[in-house]
């Protein structure tokens, strides 16, 4: 241990014994605490919420997701689709044809995002977790077509899966003829019985999922496809899978992963992370304040002992490490307190889920949480270099104190 923390240690020990110094050097230790916590938890609940995001993306999109760069419909050869399934790390590609749709149920009607899709959706069971009502199928006995619904078109239409005499009924605008609302002309029909329902979150209430025939046929889509779903195997890297379909299908098709399909919402969620962390930093900074204010009077107080350190050969240097120490130790107490009340909380609310998000929700109760190690890190830095900044100026001073005051 160097001799100027030796000293900083005692200066800091021996001051609390001093009702005022003591008291704003308290202070500023339980708001260096207090703000280190708060930091700890919000950026590990952002964590959460990205991770959270992530999983409900992992229920309904796929891994990898081909559409083409410009237009809509494209159509894929016998020997690209070949190409396509054989390419290393792809377990199951999926046919999709999406677009909007009018759905009627008995009286009531809205427009929905049909999304029709072959066999092989119902083998990724992807929406497995997220059934709520009835079962994952879009074909029954005698090659019946079924459809799922998201529980927002179930309740828009009061729709009961358990009548067998009242369809969904689904109207898409018949291409080559002027649109005319109230002729039924002007509008392909296809009825369907519902066999489903499924809940995610608000963003897929829309959704009616339905065989790849049956919205192909609705949709006068042909072979044509508005986009090609691909999930992986498990030891498949995205990235190398993205890059080798991406190099097969050539510059007219985009080839994006899931991360960069939701990039919009991951990127809000850093950009918010961003700011808190900000907003943060400068509470702390205020709560550091009081170690300015601290190291100042402490400054005033020790002049004849500063003067004595002098005349035993001391330098301004020293000096400056002395309180400079003292006010990294303040906030080291405080962080330390903040850092451990801090990641404690983090890790009770991941195994008990303390606080509840207060909703229904079929992936989580409690409000999620994801502790990183890079955060706890980040704010220890930033401790640190708001601690220099407010312990210098009283430090310089306490050091100028050398040069400016005569030795007795």
């Amino acid at each position: 241990m160097n001799l100027p923390f030796r000293i900083a240690k005692r200066y800091f020990l021996s001051h609390n014994k001093r009702s005022f110094i003591s008291i704003i050097a308290l202070i500023a230790m339980i708001g260096v605490g207090v703000g280190t916590m708060a930091m700890v938890v919000v950026l590990s609940v952002f964590n959460g919420m990205e991770e959270l995001n992530r999983q409900i993306f992992k229920t309904f999109d796929a891994d990898i997701k081909v559409t083409l760069r410009e237009g809509r419909r494209f159509e894929i050869t016998d020997s690209l689709y070949s190409q396509i399934i054989g390419t290393d790390g792809v377990a199951i590609v999926t046919q999709v044809i999406e677009d909007n749709a009018l759905a009627r149920y008995r009286d009531y009607q809205m427009v929905v995002r049909l999304k029709g899709v072959d066999s092989t959706f119902e083998q990724r069971g992807q929406l497995d977790t997220a059934m709520i009502e009835g079962s994952l199928r879009l074909t029954g006995p005698g090659g019946t077509p079924y459809a799922v619904i998201s529980e927002g078109v179930r309740n828009s239409l009061v729709v009961s899966l358990n009548d067998q005499l009242a369809p969904l009924e689904l109207w898409y605008p018949r291409s080559g003829r002027t649109l005319n609302l109230s002729s039924p002309d002007a509008f392909n029909q296809v009825a369907i019985r519902p066999g489903g329902t499924f809940f995610i979150e608000s963003r897929y209430d829309d959704y009616v999922i339905a065989p790849l025939s049956v919205v192909s046929s609705l949709l006068q889509y042909g072979k044509q496809r508005t986009s090609l779903e691909f999930q992986l195997t498990p030891t498949a890297s995205v990235s190398k899978v993205r890059g080798a379909l991406q190099s097969i299908l050539g510059p007219d098709f985009v080839v994006k992963d899931r991360d960069e399909l939701n990039a919009d919402l991951l990127r809000a969620i850093r950009v918010e992370k961003l700011f808190i962390t900000v907003t943060l930093s400068f509470i702390i900074l205020v709560a550091a304040i009081n170690i300015f204010f601290s190291l100042s009077m402490l400054a005033i107080e020790k002049k004849e002992d500063i003067r004595m350190l002098f005349a035993l050969g001391a330098t301004t240097t020293m000096v400056r490490q002395i309180f400079l120490s003292i006010g990294g130790i303040v906030a080291l107490s405080g962080a330390t307190l903040g850092l451990t009340f801090g990641i404690g909380l983090c890790w009770l609310q991941q195994k008990y889920g303390l606080v509840s998000m207060g909703m229904v929700s079929s992936l989580v109760d409690a409000y999620p949480v994801k502790l990183v190690w890079t955060d706890v890190v980040l704010t220890a830095l930033i401790i640190i270099c708001i601690t220099i900044a407010v312990s210098y100026i009283p430090a310089r001073r306490a050091a100028q104190t050398i040069t400016t005051s005569p030795v007795i």
